[in-house]
């Protein structure tokens, strides 16, 4: 059983949660073994993500189940997110017992706060790199769609977080079941 842990914030890129969700949540009903994933957010109630979509959390910061996948999007809220000690500590907690942590765009600011992407090869959106880059501490890999260092996962923008849910899975669950879930998503 694979559970997979989606956080949410103001701000947050949708796409950037939902086209992995997308894929975690295809690869569970195809594998049929009781995977989960779920949203989380730093409180219960909606969150307006970047272009205005409203998404409720299944759980908060304090009440998930253990997660062996955190994903963190990007997205404008990022740009604030970054300074909130409570969710930078929280993804520093869970990314210390998850297998895999993972960032779509400017999630990987989010992922240098916290620590899990510290002292490592990472990708963001292009528009983002350099600021990444003037974090420090970080190797920005550029015009790649997603880099795998460790057990970072790391990838630029929007779609690139499709290809990077696709290649995770393949890991957990084999190359053959990353393609089933292809198809069955025609991506």
């Amino acid at each position: 059983m694979t559970r997979y842990g989606l956080l949410i914030f103001d701000g947050a890129e949708e796409l950037d949660f939902a086209g992995p969700w997308e894929v975690f949540t295809v690869s569970a009903m195809q594998r049929g073994q009781g995977d989960t994933a779920v949203l989380i957010a730093e409180q219960a109630g909606p969150v307006r993500c970047a272009k205005g979509m409203r998404v409720l959390p299944d759980h908060t910061l304090d009440d998930h189940p253990p997660l062996d996948v955190l994903l963190v999007p990007g997205g404008i809220g990022t740009r604030r997110e970054v300074d909130n000690p409570v969710l930078t500590g929280w993804i520093a907690g869970v990314a210390a017992q998850a297998s895999w942590v993972s960032s779509v765009c400017t999630g990987a600011l989010l992922l240098h706060e916290a620590g899990p992407a510290r002292g490592r090869r990472a990708a963001t959106h292009h528009a983002f790199e350099d600021t990444l880059h003037a974090r420090g501490d970080i190797t920005v890999v550029r015009d790649a769609r997603y880099v795998v260092d460790g057990n970072v996962v790391t990838s630029q923008g929007v779609s690139a977080g499709i290809d990077m849910a696709l290649w995770l899975i393949g890991q957990l669950h084999g190359r053959d079941h990353a393609r089933l879930v292809r198809r069955h998503i025609q991506y």
